[in-house]
């Protein structure tokens, strides 16, 4: 499956790049006003980010300016998408997608990230599956165990 348009699912910023978005961010911090771009930036920074405690920073800088900044919704949506993807949160993932995909039905970011999210979901519930039938297979073999041991005596 060939996915180019959600090529952020799989993408991070170098080590250098997330600390200039960093950096940036805490400067603008000090200060007491810090931008919603760069607090945009750094979030999307975080969201791309392969390590879970900058996804979680990242969904939260974004759901603040989701919140707060009515006008930025939109850009907002694709990368908490994403951010919920990438943490493995799908059913929030597919809800701020699907809120991208009925503003915008023709967005390929977003009609790319759905597929990823439809087959993580998928691969997923068939391991839940395999997991709770080879759970109740161990299960039946112990219980066959108990009942030829409680039956020799």
């Amino acid at each position: 499956m060939d996915l180019p348009y959600a090529a952020d699912a799989e993408q991070s910023l170098s080590y250098d790049e997330l600390e200039v978005l960093k950096l940036q961010f805490e400067k603008e911090d000090s200060q007491q006003h810090v931008t919603v771009q760069t607090k945009f930036n750094y979030a999307w920074g975080l969201v791309k980010s392969p390590r879970r405690e900058h996804q979680v920073l990242g969904v939260k800088l974004l759901q603040e300016i989701y919140r707060a900044e009515p006008a930025r919704r939109r850009e907002c949506l694709y990368y908490l998408a994403l951010g919920h993807y990438k943490m493995g949160n799908y059913d929030e993932a597919k809800k701020f997608n699907g809120l991208l995909i009925e503003k915008e039905p023709t967005n390929m970011q977003a009609l790319s990230l759905s597929e990823l999210i439809d087959t993580k979901m998928t691969r997923e519930g068939y391991i839940g599956m395999a997991l709770v039938g080879g759970l109740a297979a161990i299960g039946t073999l112990v219980v066959a165990g108990l009942v030829r041991r409680a039956a020799r005596k």
